[in-house]
């Protein structure tokens, strides 16, 4: 199940909203097909951070391999392009040991990457970024995004009014071009354009995503969320570090500073992973060929369908 009938590589992506069962039902095809899973999750490179970013335990992966876990330090900054270059060298490493890959995970900017191509430049301008960020400051941040739709609508569309981040990146990008961030993708190519993408997407209806997420987050904090952030914070990990400004630790990070108590932490993450879903949601259905699952991952019915799709992509 590597290559279709033509010869040409398969490779399975299973993608979609946080709390949807993603890796349960990657687990699932791993053992029937034999496969490896490479993730695509933007905190889960670093290593430390665990329990925020629900990593598979070891004892629970059932012996699959899980590649692009814990290969960047808490201080190093990780790219969408060091991610596109590393997990396009272990899709090729999987399939050459005739194993079918896995690419599973919610970091849309990732899987684009990956499966879209990034274009590499420009690096960053410090100046330029400063600049952009005391607009934002004095305007607020709808007005870089204004300023985007002007010049670049198609990522202005793309991207949420108030992502400065991703704002301010789009503008240093059409700033220093002159052509706007939208052109560089389209003329960019995948580094594995020759493989055969079968992309499968998860969404759940809101009341039982709710659910599913109030009973994650839960879990983590049961689980000792704030002993992992109290320890990486004591092993020298700076405050300022990448992975703590992502969802859930650095809501959990400002917990432990006094702002705000457990109970309202608990619900400030809640709340934050349900837009966060809404998020994922947009940027994947902007994604071509997906095929949509309505059911939780650790349905058998749900892995039963990507096996078919599997069987389906051998012969097309």
């Amino acid at each position: 199940m590597v290559r279709t009938a033509t010869g040409r590589p398969i490779l399975l992506a299973i993608v979609g909203p946080t709390a949807t069962g993603k890796s349960t039902l990657a687990l699932s095809v791993a053992e029937a097909v034999s496969a490896e899973i490479i993730s695509c999750d933007s905190t889960a490179v670093y290593r430390g951070f665990d329990i925020g970013t629900d990593k598979v335990p070891l004892a629970v992966r059932r012996g699959v391999p899980h590649h692009l876990v814990d290969v960047a330090d808490p201080t190093e900054v990780y790219t969408a392009a060091s991610y596109s270059r590393d997990a396009a060298d272990a899709v090729r490493a999987v399939t050459a040991r005739d194993r079918l890959p896995i690419v599973v995970g919610g970091t849309g900017l990732y899987y684009r990457a990956l499966t879209r191509g990034l274009f590499p430049g420009p690096e960053r301008d410090t100046g330029l970024r400063a600049r952009l960020v005391r607009v934002a400051e004095k305007r607020g941040v709808t007005a870089l995004h204004r300023w985007l739709a002007c010049r670049d609508p198609a990522s202005a569309k793309r991207i949420h009014p108030r992502d400065q981040k991703r704002l301010v990146r789009a503008l240093e990008v059409w700033l220093l071009t002159g052509r706007p961030l939208s052109a560089h993708f389209d003329a960019t190519r995948s580094p594995i354009a020759d493989y055969s993408v079968v992309a499968v997407g998860l969404r759940l209806p809101g009341d039982l995503l709710q659910a599913r997420i109030t009973q994650r987050v839960d879990s983590q904090f049961a689980s000792g969320l704030l002993d992992e952030i109290r320890g990486l914070l004591q092993s020298g990990v700076p405050s300022d570090a990448g992975p703590f400004s992502g969802l859930v630790y650095r809501q959990a990070v400002e917990h432990l500073r006094g702002v705000r108590d457990e109970s309202a932490t608990r619900d400030l993450i809640i709340r934050e992973n349900r837009r966060y879903a809404r998020r994922q949601l947009t940027w994947f259905r902007k994604e071509p060929g997906l095929q949509w699952l309505e059911t939780p991952g650790e349905w058998s019915d749900c892995c039963v369908r990507v096996l078919q799709a599997l069987e389906q992509a051998r012969f097309d």
